[in-house]
């Protein structure tokens, strides 16, 4: 997924020569589904449509710091098979649109939400002392330390490998 700028206004008529902009952050896999969800949201929200308004430009959004972890929440709603619901989840990414593509697959995968049936309505980075949920929660811990189970001991080269040794390897430490 990639995160776009849409802008958009409604055609100049005589009532109304100058018609406000409006600005919206779409995530879509292309501009041509960008430029889709934004109409379906302006429809929405504003009384306008594609039939009578104007895009007037299409940026894509890059993050600034891209190779840091951080956490992010977002706010969606969704229409599930019984109702339409209102959610707000954490992720730990590294960009905004890696967190919205993690989002959309953990509502996929646990409320078999389809991209279609999911709003994004805002996403924002979560200062660590900020984050509610337990599950990112044990992952910000200053001395975080994980397992390693199963080390296999390697020859350096291969010829000081050896085709029969007299005992299993030891693979706990």
């Amino acid at each position: 997924l990639h995160e776009y700028q849409v802008i958009g206004r409604r055609l100049p008529s005589e009532q109304e020569p100058t018609p406000k902009l409006f600005r919206m952050r779409i995530f879509a896999p292309n501009e041509i589904v960008a430029k889709s969800r934004y109409w379906y949201f302006l429809s929405k929200l504003h009384k306008a449509k594609r039939a009578n308004g104007e895009i007037v430009s299409v940026n894509e959004i890059f993050e600034s710091d891209a190779l840091k972890v951080k956490n992010f929440g977002i706010w969606l709603r969704y229409d599930s098979r019984s109702g339409t619901h209102n959610m707000y989840k954490e992720y730990r990414e590294t960009t905004r649109s890696a967190a919205v593509e993690a989002c959309y697959q953990d509502m996929a995968a646990r409320h078999r939400a389809r991209f279609s049936s999911v709003q994004i309505i805002r996403v924002a980075t979560v200062k660590a002392s900020d984050v509610r949920r337990p599950y990112i929660q044990q992952l910000i811990q200053p001395n975080l330390k994980f397992p390693l189970p199963h080390r296999v001991q390697r020859p350096a080269t291969k010829a000081a490998r050896s085709l029969i040794i007299a005992q299993r390897p030891s693979t706990f430490y």
